[in-house]
C-alpha cells in the first residue's frame, strides 16, 4: 500500500510548463558544476546488462529486476539497471580513466519493488558518478573529500535557482555539511528507528552526510541495506538534507569507496552471498584487474524535487502512480506529470 504525505496549505508556485524550464535549468546547472567539482568526463551508459554479468546492483538482495530475452542473444536473459555501481567501474577501465579522474552519466532505472510514496517512485533517475582513487587514498579523508565537493555544487545550484525564482531560498543549505557515523547516531537515539534518528538530526543540522551504512550496528540492527559488492560498509554513506515542505530528511545522495578485494570477500561472507564471487564482474575485482575507486549516485528528481519546493516526486518526474494516489493528489493541489 502506498504512503502519501499531503502538507498543509500545500501550493506548488509554478505550473507544470513552468515546471519543466525550471527542471530544465537545475539539471543543466547541477550537472556542469558537478564534473567541474568532482573532475568528471561524460560517458553514455546502459539501460540493461547481461543477468548473469554480476553487474546489477542487487539493492538489498530482494528487490525483482525487470528481465527480458533478446531475439537474437541465446542465452541469458538482459536485466535493466537497479543502478550502474559496479558497470562504472569497468568503464573506468575501458575508457582509461586515471587516477584522480572519473566519469558520470545518466542513469535511468526501474525498480519495481519499490514502495511508493512523496519521494520514491519505481522510475529511477540519477546522475551516476565514478573516479578513479588510488589503493592508498581508500579512506576518510578522500571519502570526505568527495562528499564536499558534491555538497559545495548543491550550494552552488541553490544560488543560481534562487537567483531565477523568488520562491527559493538563498543559504537554506548551512555554509558546511556535518558529518555522523552510524553508530553515533544510534548512540545519540537508541530508541528511535534510523528513519526517525535521519529525521532528528536533519533538522537540527540541516544538511548531514551520515557515514558507515550497511555493517550491523551495537544494537545488532543495521541502520539500512547497502549490497555488499559495491561500497565498503566502513567508508560509505549518504548525503542528506532538511527539507521543510514535508518536514524530514531527504536523501539527496548515497555514495562511497568502493570495495576492495579484502572487503568485498568479507561482506559477501556476512550476507551468505560468497556464491557472487564466481560472476564476472567478482572475479576481475578478486583478481587485482578493476581499479580502485569511489563513486555514487545523485538523484535527479530529488534534486530537482528540493530546489523548486515540490511536496511529490511525481511533479518533477513522469510515472506511473497507483490510481488512488493520483486521485488524492489532485484533490490536494498536487498535479502529477
Amino acid at each position: 500500500m502506498y504512503k502519501l504525505t499531503i502538507p498543509e496549505g500545500y501550493s506548488s508556485v509554478l505550473t507544470p510548463r513552468q515546471t519543466q524550464l525550471a527542471i530544465k535549468k537545475v539539471k543543466d546547472f547541477f550537472e556542469r558544476d558537478l564534473a567541474i567539482q568532482l573532475n568528471l568526463t561524460r560517458v553514455s551508459a546502459p539501460l540493461f546488462v547481461g543477468a548473469e554479468s554480476g553487474l546489477n546492483d542487487n539493492l538489498n538482495g530482494v528487490e525483482r529486476p525487470v528481465s527480458f530475452d533478446i531475439k537474437d542473444i541465446e542465452t541469458g536473459n538482459a536485466e535493466i539497471v537497479h543502478s550502474l555501481a559496479k558497470w562504472k567501474r569497468l568503464a573506468l577501465r575501458q575508457y582509461g580513466f586515471e587516477v584522480g579522474e572519473g566519469l558520470y552519466t545518466d542513469m535511468n532505472a526501474i525498480r519495481r519493488d519499490e514502495d511508493t510514496d512523496n519521494i520514491h517512485s519505481v522510475f529511477v533517475d540519477q546522475w551516476d558518478w565514478e573516479k578513479r582513487i588510488a589503493k592508498e587514498d581508500r579512506n576518510t579523508e578522500t571519502l570526505h573529500i568527495a562528499v564536499r565537493a558534491i555538497y559545495r555544487a548543491l550550494r552552488h545550484t541553490e544560488r543560481y535557482i534562487a537567483d531565477d525564482y523568488a520562491f527559493a531560498q538563498r543559504n537554506f543549505l548551512p555554509e558546511k555539511i556535518f558529518f555522523i557515523t552510524t553508530q553515533e547516531l544510534e548512540d545519540m537515539y537508541p530508541d528511535l528507528t534510523p528513519k526517525e534518528r535521519e529525521n532528528h538530526i536533519a533538522r537540527e543540522k540541516r544538511a548531514v552526510f551520515i557515514e558507515k551504512i550497511g555493517g550491523q550496528l551495537k544494537s545488532g540492527m543495521i541502520h539500512d541495506g547497502r549490497a555488499p559488492d559495491y561500497d565498503d560498509w566502513e567508508l560509505n554513506g549518504d548525503i542528506v538534507v532538511y527539507y521543510p515542505v514535508l518536514d524530514m530528511a531527504f536523501e539527496l545522495s548515497s555514495m562511497g569507496i568502493r570495495v576492495d578485494e579484502e572487503s568485498l570477500m568479507r561482506q559477501l561472507e556476512i550476507r551468505g552471498c560468497t556464491e557472487r564471487k564466481e560472476l564476472p564482474f567478482h572475479k576481475a575485482l578478486l583478481s587485482g584487474e578493476l581499479p580502485y575507486s569511489i563513486g555514487g549516485g545523485i538523484g535527479q528528481s530529488r534534486i530537482c524535487m528540493f530546489f523548486l519546493h515540490k511536496a511529490h516526486i511525481g511533479e518533477v518526474q513522469a510515472s506511473i502512480w497507483p490510481r488512488g494516489m493520483i486521485e488524492e493528489c489532485r484533490a490536494n493541489g498536487i498535479e502529477l506529470l
